[in-house]
């Protein structure tokens, strides 16, 4: 009698826990948002995922994941939310399903302090020849190729590798989100470099939730909401984000 109600425990207990705890999945290399710090993850997200676990009663388990693993390990039930600065995008929208946004963002142009002068005004980057450093995949990329049909377009693996092709005067601008960006106003180590600080495209950051998954994301929404109008969203990121932005 004892043993069957042991093995009942133990098949009832990871549903239980699923239960207690919201799993959150990020990828901690995204700064502001989310990154590595003396060892723990900190930044905008891990502090919504404390703040957002704290309103629904629940104990917060955070799982990191290379950034193209998110989505696999949120369909295959490994985490329930994906809390990672997650832009919202037609063709991640058919594999996920995202919360309100809770941040407007944009793509933004960084680029060497010498070079201010001559990007100063937002039309600048169309001119014809512009060399223009992105990172292969992302919004920025797909940004350059339709837009900017007279650039030269050249692809680093990331931001460390664009900003040493703009100090190196491989490029003249390197594209990519507003938290790069928002970044370089927040670091020693890349204060010879800038951003007009002006959005090329208009993009949000929402939580992404499985597709079937309806209640969780209507108790996120009810989570942001109250974070919105007790300020506790605007803290969390007035705390992380050194630049002006438009919250939704």
């Amino acid at each position: 009698m004892h043993r069957l109600f042991l093995v009942l425990l133990l098949i009832a207990l990871p549903q239980w826990v699923s239960a207690q705890t919201l799993r959150v999945g990020l990828s901690a290399d995204y700064p502001p948002l989310q990154y590595k710090q003396d060892g723990a993850v900190v930044g905008v997200e891990p502090d919504n995922a404390r703040a957002v676990t704290k309103i629904m009663g629940k104990e917060l388990a955070i799982f990191e994941y290379p950034f193209d693993e998110l989505i696999p390990a949120l369909e295959q039930g490994r985490v329930d939310v994906i809390m990672s600065g997650l832009s919202v995008t037609a063709a991640r929208s058919q594999r996920v399903m995202f919360a309100e946004p809770y941040l407007k963002v944009g793509q933004m142009a960084v680029m060497h302090k010498d070079r201010i002068g001559s990007f100063a005004q937002p039309w600048a980057i169309y001119r014809e020849g512009v060399r223009v450093g992105v990172e292969p995949g992302t919004t920025g990329a797909a940004f350059a190729e339709r837009e900017l049909t007279e650039a030269q377009i050249s692809y680093f693996a990331d931001g460390t590798e664009a900003f040493a092709g703009l100090r190196a005067d491989a490029i003249d601008i390197y594209i990519h989100d507003a938290p790069t960006a928002w970044q370089l106003a927040n670091s020693l180590e890349t204060d010879d470099l800038i951003s007009t600080y002006k959005p090329l495209t208009e993009e949000y950051l929402a939580w992404a939730v499985r597709k079937d998954d309806g209640a969780l994301v209507t108790e996120l929404n009810s989570a942001l909401r109250q974070m919105r109008n007790n300020g506790t969203l605007q803290y969390i990121i007035n705390r992380w984000i050194p630049v002006q932005i438009q919250v939704q």
